[in-house]
């Protein structure tokens, strides 16, 4: 008679570890998938555009790929750059004198994936 209320008892918590087991499987597949933060800002009075790329903290260094384009859609400059562990942001900048005017894009490669942020110089 113990054998049958043992057997019961395991085959019964056996059944309740998986049925958790899928419900926290489904929590994980609901959770929205983050998308990185990028922008730039003109300060006119410091001759300057800053432009900022945000990532979730990360335990490892993370790669990133800059691209600032040009109006004519040319790439004015591209660099590689190292957000180390731990780190959430990398900054990068250029001087407004000597900039042409019109529609900049200033683009990030991470991940295997594009981010852009666009201003217009006048």
């Amino acid at each position: 008679m113990i054998k049958y209320i043992v057997s019961i008892l395991l085959l019964a918590n056996i059944a309740f570890a998986e049925n958790k087991l899928v419900e926290e499987e489904k929590v994980i597949e609901v959770a929205p998938a983050y998308n990185p933060n990028v922008d730039c800002l003109i300060l006119e009075d410091e001759n300057s555009i800053i432009c900022k790329f945000e990532v979730i903290r990360d335990t490892k260094d993370q790669q990133i790929v800059i691209n600032w384009i040009s109006p004519t859609g040319e790439i004015s400059r591209t660099r590689e750059m190292n957000i180390p562990a731990g780190d959430v942001s990398a900054y990068d900048y250029r001087y407004l004198d000597g900039r042409e005017g019109g529609k900049w894009n200033f683009k990030i490669i991470y991940n295997q994936s594009e981010y852009t942020s666009s201003f217009e110089l006048k």
